[in-house]
């Protein structure tokens, strides 16, 4: 019974440290693909949540190749192909379509 309760203890005690470190985590910075360069020296157009500004990429794909999809979605076609009409009864009679 101790046995389990020191685990479960220390178990809690590990998440909570860890907790912090997953929170604090660094945002993705992605790579701002343009053809002119206005940022000063050492520096290239990046994209913080939608921002474009001045700064270093921390990941090598852009925002725009993070977001395509990875093949396009194919829509299955149907075609309507009306049924001959039929009549059960001579036409003009009561109930005759």
């Amino acid at each position: 019974m101790r046995l389990t309760t020191g685990m479960m203890a220390g178990l809690g005690l590990m998440g909570a440290v860890l907790l912090p470190a997953q929170v604090s985590a660094e945002p993705t910075i992605y790579a701002y693909p343009s053809s002119a360069n206005y940022c000063p020296a050492g520096l290239q157009p990046i994209t913080i949540s939608g921002v474009i500004c001045c700064g270093t990429p921390n990941t090598s794909t852009s925002y725009q190749q993070m977001m395509a999809h990875p093949a396009p979605k194919k829509h299955k076609v149907r075609h309507y192909t009306p049924r001959p009409v039929t009549y059960s009864c001579v036409p003009g009679e009561k109930g005759c379509r």
